[in-house]
């Protein structure tokens, strides 16, 4: 064969080269046609009787030189890059996306800018077990200047002989020792009963790891007037994570502030694994303030300063931690929460080491 014969066959490979290039474009493009109308009618995306009807007539309709395996093989990959398609149109319309919203979104809560590029603390007890051991913890948080009190209220645990919490009883307590320092109350909800009685005692509505699949609890907390703290369920993939921020959004509250409090794998050294890498990616995903629970992440006081120090270092908009008078004999999670003097030395460290902590 010359040269010359070879240069024409070439030409020719281009050219179908090129065709093919404008088929798979317009494939595409009808492909996320389909995608929008489905999305409308509320149908999966994913229809695998229609790909194996496609796969039937693939191998009905080949005649060679190709074995039909290898074609079926290759549009398999041509469905799942549409299929792929289609979700990043459906990620791009999500409201909690930073494709749909550029800025960064800025959450006030009581006059603290969750989101400004300052970062903060938010710490306090686990749960909320006295006046007295509420109002002991407020003092050493707000000597700190931090301005942002958690407790629990209600606790929803993994046996249900732990204790549950105070429940509004607790929140009272927490609304009164916050009143009395002017500090914030975040605190969490578990039913959707309960928001509106306990919208008259918290800043913040927290809502849990165990929680964040509870679909008619973020869609009332997506109707409240208040900011929403939204966990990450251990076991969620950040695509799940921010489709839940989106049933608080969808519903008109914009005020979400994201928190990433470790994630359930086989590693037995913490509590949980710390998905560090999950800040910045929530960062560039979405343009909600991030939060990291050092506290529930590790589940070890003896490394909360190093994780710490990473979540802030990698772009966290602040830090959630845990402290209480006396561990040793706190109701629940003893091990996990520091005590006054750690506490002490845990926020001084970390403002010696980060100039945008406030």
């Amino acid at each position: 064969m010359s040269n010359q014969e070879l240069d024409h066959l070439r030409e020719q490979i281009d050219h179908i080269n090129q065709q093919l290039v404008e088929l798979m474009n317009k494939r595409a493009e009808i492909a996320q046609e389909i995608g929008h109308v489905k999305k409308k009618q509320g149908i999966n995306r994913f229809d695998p009787v229609r790909e194996r009807k496609m796969l039937d007539k693939i191998a009905e309709h080949n005649h060679g030189p190709f074995e039909t395996s290898t074609l079926q093989h290759i549009f398999k990959q041509i469905f799942k890059a549409a299929l792929e398609l289609q979700e990043d149109d459906h990620s791009q319309t999500l409201l909690v996306s930073r494709k749909n919203q550029p800025e960064n979104s800025i959450v006030d809560v009581l006059g603290e800018q969750v989101g400004d590029g300052q970062q903060r603390i938010v710490a306090g007890p686990c749960a909320v077990e006295s006046y007295e051991q509420v109002n002991t913890v407020a003092k050493a948080v707000k000597k700190h200047g931090i301005k942002l009190l958690r407790g629990g209220a209600f606790k929803p645990r993994t046996s249900p002989y732990d204790f549950q919490g105070l429940g509004m009883e607790g929140l009272i307590i927490l609304n009164k020792v916050a009143r009395k320092h002017n500090l914030a109350v975040v605190s969490e909800i578990v039913n959707p009963a309960d928001l509106d009685e306990a919208l008259k005692y918290i800043d913040v509505i927290q809502i849990g790891a165990r929680n964040m699949h509870n679909f008619e609890l973020l869609k009332e907390a997506g109707r409240a007037s208040k900011p929403v703290l939204l966990k990450r369920g251990f076991a969620a993939t950040i695509s799940e994570f921010m489709n839940a921020a989106e049933y608080i959004m969808s519903k008109g509250n914009s005020n979400i502030i994201l928190c990433e409090r470790g994630i359930r794998t086989y590693e037995r050294a913490t509590r949980n694994t710390l998905d560090i890498s999950a800040v910045p990616i929530l960062k560039q995903e979405t343009h909600l303030p991030v939060l990291v629970d050092v506290t529930h992440s590790t589940g070890r006081r003896d490394i909360l300063l190093p994780v710490a120090k990473a979540a802030l270092a990698i772009g966290a908009d602040g830090v959630m931690a845990e402290v209480h008078p006396d561990p040793a004999v706190a109701l629940s999670d003893s091990a996990q929460q520091m005590d006054l003097d750690q506490f002490d030395e845990f926020t001084t460290a970390l403002k010696e080491t980060n100039p945008k902590l406030v």
